[in-house]
């Protein structure tokens, strides 16, 4: 059995497993750039080091959502032409040419986001919600950090590219491999040379440099296809056909930075006028959302993971695997979710000491933090996974959607409202109302899709 027709053939559990592990590997590693950080600058730099770190944070949603955009995109496209190949010639022939158009998008998109932060590095950290004693700890981490922006992006995207080539474990060891790095350098340089902010961000470029090398040599050597020169021309036909199956997950990244701006912004005020102060709100969420990262990096482990076996099968019109497909990923997000529910609700304290010790009020709201904000956890699996679904059968409008439920159509006026009338207890409760009402949306838009007719 080829690499190339596995996925319409292979048993659907054992393929899911195959690429949904080294996906949440690969993830969980990704995470671990920030997690790691984090750890270390907690420990060093202190309670304000968080806190810069936290207001850096939506600039690293930019990354993720650009390395969705054009990785899952192009991914999603290849699959389906791959898919197509046994109707039509043409489908086959396009799948390089979608390959290595994304592979410039995400390079060239880096390079852009780069020169934007270099230049507008102040207003931008300002804009989202530094308080004036954290912003010297900010640009030193950002000015530097960003310069590994263009290798962040075409890491994590190029890694989609690797799983659509069917060779999930070289996104792993690319992932992998960049995290080590950055975990031993953030030691050395912040423990060994005491380099503070500084420090932090050379580790994470390095490895991320290290990491993108990687997937440049894998992504040469690719099994399913062979690039020439005319793959790597921008067409756009080709960047519109990208954009518009990864756009779900991009628009769910640019919620998600948008939510984070606003959230740092209503923390920093509303913190100012409770008992805890502008900074250690802000200190705590960023954490919090980081530990979240690592129950998420599963999630969407999973959600990346079907991707190339719904794309293919819906291509090629096997609708009964793609339902199977569907109903193992989410009964394994279920799983999961019940987990992490449950040490959020149990170990809240256990969890947040990990990073560094501090006040008694930073613990108190921390604690509330997990407990209130994050309480349905259990059903956030549906959100991801439903709309990573929907992109990978090239149906990017209902991908949106879904994208879109929590953080913006939710999320987002929940937070300007509830504060006006809870304080800061307001942006706690804004969370888990947010989660339930996403997960009923996506649960009816779901179940819609699969009693149409081709799958009965």
């Amino acid at each position: 059995m080829s690499d190339k027709n596995k996925l319409g053939e292979k048993n659907v559990s054992s393929l899911l497993i195959e690429f949904a592990i080294p996906s949440i590997i690969a993830m969980l590693v990704s995470s671990l750039y920030n997690i790691v950080d984090q750890f270390f600058i907690g420990r060093t730099v202190g309670e304000l080091g968080n806190a810069a770190t936290n207001i850096q944070f939506p600039l690293s949603i930019a990354c993720t959502g650009i390395s969705l955009l054009f990785g899952i995109g192009g991914a999603s496209a290849f699959n389906i032409a791959m898919g197509k190949a046994k109707f039509d010639e043409k489908e086959g022939e396009k799948a390089a040419d979608y390959m290595g158009n994304a592979i410039v998008l995400l390079l060239g998109a880096g390079v852009i986001l780069l020169c934007i932060t270099q230049m507008f590095l102040t207003p931008i950290l300002t804009f989202f919600g530094s308080p004036a004693n954290v912003l010297p700890y900010a640009q030193a981490y950002t000015r530097i950090v960003s310069i590994g922006f263009p290798f962040q992006i075409f890491s994590i995207g190029g890694g989609s590219l690797l799983r659509a080539d069917g060779r999930p474990q070289a996104t792993m060891a690319c992932n992998l491999t960049g995290a080590v790095i950055n975990t031993a350098l953030d030691a050395l340089f912040l423990m060994g040379f005491h380099m503070g902010m500084e420090g932090a961000a050379w580790a994470t470029i390095i490895g991320q440099i290290c990491a993108s090398c990687l997937v440049a040599y894998f992504l040469i050597h690719a099994k399913t296809v062979r690039f020439t020169k005319h793959s790597f021309i921008l067409k756009a036909n080709n960047a519109v056909r990208i954009a518009s199956l990864g756009a779900a997950q991009a628009f769910n990244q640019v919620a998600m930075m948008i939510v984070q701006i606003v959230m740092n912004n209503s923390l920093r005020h509303y913190g100012a006028l409770s008992s805890y102060g502008e900074s250690i709100p802000i200190a705590v969420a960023g954490i919090v959302a980081k530990v979240n990262m690592i129950y998420m990096a599963f999630i969407i482990g999973i959600s990346q993971g079907l991707q190339p076996i719904i794309s293919y099968n819906y291509g090629g019109r096997n609708y009964d695997r793609v339902k199977k497909t569907y109903r193992l990923a989410i009964t394994y997000g279920f799983g999961i979710s019940l987990i992490a529910f449950s040490l959020f609700q149990l170990c809240p304290r256990a969890i947040i000491s990990i990073f560094g010790n501090s006040s008694p009020e930073y613990f108190e709201f921390a604690i509330k933090y997990f407990r209130i904000f994050l309480f349905f956890t259990f059903v956030n699996f549906m959100q991801p996974i439903s709309s990573n679904a929907y992109t990978a059968m090239g149906k990017p409008i209902g991908g949106v959607i879904m994208s879109l439920t929590r953080q913006i159509i939710f999320l987002l006026p929940l937070l300007i409202i509830l504060p006006l009338f809870f304080g800061i207890s307001g942006i706690l409760y804004a969370g888990p109302i947010a989660d339930m009402f996403a997960f009923l949306v996506c649960t009816i838009l779901i179940i819609k899709e699969f009693t149409r007719t081709e799958y009965k």
